[in-house]
């Protein structure tokens, strides 16, 4: 399975709001330089998130974007589900309907729909944003004299 870039960019953005939620609204350049992402993609991503009720910008000098509610309140699954659509789980070609072999591929994908709905849903931005913080503390130099 692959995940697409729409899906993990928004995601870093998403992420880095969360880290600075209650700050006021930051910038689509401060989010795209401080997550490593493209602005110019990232400022694509906007519209989707803001569409979804996650997000809400505001015009001016002191303009930007900031979630919309608290990080513990959006899931992953509200994101991704944003920009990508629903996860769906399919097999190509013609259906088999009926034989034993289609069966238990159609219960496989269903099973892994529901495996990555389930991962989704069961983790917030918030949950994001403490493993990037751990992930941030473990990288930062230590000093010694």
């Amino acid at each position: 399975m692959r995940v697409s870039t729409r899906g993990t960019y928004g995601l870093k953005a998403m992420v880095e709001l969360g880290l600075r939620y209650g700050q006021g609204p930051v910038l689509l350049r401060q989010i795209a330089s401080s997550q490593g992402l493209p602005a110019d993609y990232l400022e694509q991503l906007m519209a989707p998130l803001r569409r979804a009720g996650l997000l809400t910008s505001v015009r001016g000098v002191r303009g930007g974007y900031f979630l919309a509610r608290p990080p513990e309140k959006i899931t992953a699954k509200e994101i991704v589900d944003a920009l990508e659509g629903d996860f769906v789980a399919s097999q190509p070609g013609p259906r088999q309907s009926g034989t034993a072999q289609s069966s238990a591929v159609s219960e496989f994908w269903q099973q892994v729909k529901a495996t990555v709905d389930e991962a989704l849903q069961s983790t917030t931005l918030a949950d994001l944003c403490l493993r990037q913080k751990e992930k941030d503390k473990r990288f930062l130099p230590t000093y010694a004299i």
